[in-house]
């Protein structure tokens, strides 16, 4: 097939795939962070194995690099690299996958573009990172991956962390976090020693003692105002009484007057009293009845 008809094909079966929704990111898997196992499938000699091993080890030694040997070119090449996908992810091989190969032309790619791929790489369980080609090459598998390369060496790169850098960002990471405990630390005992060094820690029964005087001290000032206030009612009281008194009819009899009633009702006028009247004359000392003439 010349590449003219190839390619058509190719965007073809891309517009195709991108709209069954094979390249959403919403269904990319993320990478771990820091996988045991990495699977490989790419052909079991040349260059890209070596790379990916001597990156990935490099990178971290006690990485273990798994390689499933398969095609990566020729007739029945696509389907051998999907039954590997498949046999990885049936078997729980690995933590992440890399689908690598190196350069060639875009028939030399082409099992890359195969429908039978791009299927099994959307249905992995497994996160794939395709690093097929160049970096100026793109296939299917790329858009169809949770993750692209532009190299194989670059897939090692994005699938295995480097422990060393880890290790320093975790030593840097701790040495913050020291600092910040140490800082901590240190304005806690700041504000410990403030506290100690207060009147109310020196001596705590002092502001005790204080408040007990003011409240004594009030106290007696409440009892005196309560005096005071009872000695100018009791002056009050002797007034009024007093005033009562010099206005009892027992003082006006001491006097030498006396009070006459006519049926139990006080006299007060001459033209209450008619001949023949029975009053009722009262004395300091007694009462009398007298009649009227």
């Amino acid at each position: 097939m010349v590449y003219g008809d190839l390619y058509a094909k190719y965007q073809e079966m891309k517009q195709r795939l991108e709209e069954d929704g094979l390249f959403k990111e919403e269904h990319k898997i993320p990478i771990p962070l820091m996988p045991k196992v990495v699977g490989v499938l790419t052909s079991k000699t040349g260059s890209v194995i070596r790379d990916i091993i001597n990156v990935s080890t490099r990178r971290n030694p006690n990485v273990y690099i798994r390689l499933l040997p398969v095609p990566v070119q020729g007739e029945g090449a696509a389907e051998e690299i999907a039954k590997g996908i498949e046999f990885m992810n049936r078997n729980k091989l690995a933590d992440v996958l890399i689908l690598a190969r190196g350069g060639g032309s875009l028939e030399d790619l082409w099992p890359f573009n195969e429908e039978v791929v791009a299927n099994s790489i959307y249905n992995s369980e497994i996160p794939i990172i395709s690093a097929v080609g160049h970096e100026t090459d793109f296939t299917i598998a790329d858009f169809v991956a949770d993750l692209r390369a532009p190299t194989p060496s670059a897939a090692a790169e994005l699938a295995v962390p480097d422990v060393y850098e880890v290790r320093r960002k975790i030593d840097s990471y701790q040495d913050r976090l020291r600092m910040s405990l140490i800082k901590k630390i240190e304005l806690m005992k700041m504000r410990y020693e403030k506290c100690m060094s207060s009147s109310v820690f020196k001596d705590p029964f002092k502001k005790v003692n204080d408040n007990y005087l003011k409240l004594d001290k009030n106290i007696k000032q409440l009892e005196n105002l309560i005096k005071l206030k009872q000695e100018e009612e009791k002056t009050k009281y002797i007034e009024l009484v007093a005033k009562l008194d010099t206005l009892s009819p027992l003082k006006t009899l001491a006097r030498g007057y006396s009070i006459t009633q006519k049926d139990g009702k006080v006299v007060k006028s001459k033209e209450m009293l008619k001949q023949g009247d029975i009053i009722d004359i009262r004395f300091l000392d007694g009462r009398k009845q007298a009649k009227v003439q």
